[in-house]
């Protein structure tokens, strides 16, 4: 039996939803989704210049997840790109949160974890 997919912290929810090749009416193409969490994680990861393990703490998860995840956005988004496919941005395990920054008491590294749940952080650094 499969382990319960863990909550996924995200920024903020994108204003824009929808992605299509230009002069094809939707109804012919394929649709293909990205979840919410893999939105986050290209954001963080590709806009924003993190680091895998920052942006896995920023997002409640290992590094090791953090990078399927990624793996699986680029992978949707070459495929939209290359094959002339739409992309629907929605859904997912994904939780959107205000965040508030902490410092971790070992090193003094500072990073935003969602707000309230700070105790459950381990610094990206130092792992403590």
């Amino acid at each position: 039996m499969a382990r319960p997919v863990k909550q996924r912290y995200i920024g903020s929810l994108p204003q824009i939803t929808q992605f299509k090749p230009r002069g094809v009416p939707v109804y012919e193409l394929e649709i293909l989704t990205l979840s919410c969490d893999e939105f986050e994680a290209i954001r963080l990861s590709d806009l924003a210049g993190d680091a895998q393990e920052e942006a896995a703490a920023k997002m409640n998860v290992s590094r090791q997840t953090f990078g399927r995840i990624l793996e699986k956005a680029h992978r949707t988004m070459a495929d939209a790109l290359v094959n002339g496919k739409a992309i629907n941005i929605g859904g997912g395990v994904a939780i959107p949160t205000k965040r508030h920054q902490v410092h971790c008491r070992h090193c003094r590294r500072a990073w935003q974890v969602p707000s309230g749940a700070s105790k459950e952080f381990r610094c990206p650094r130092c792992r403590r």
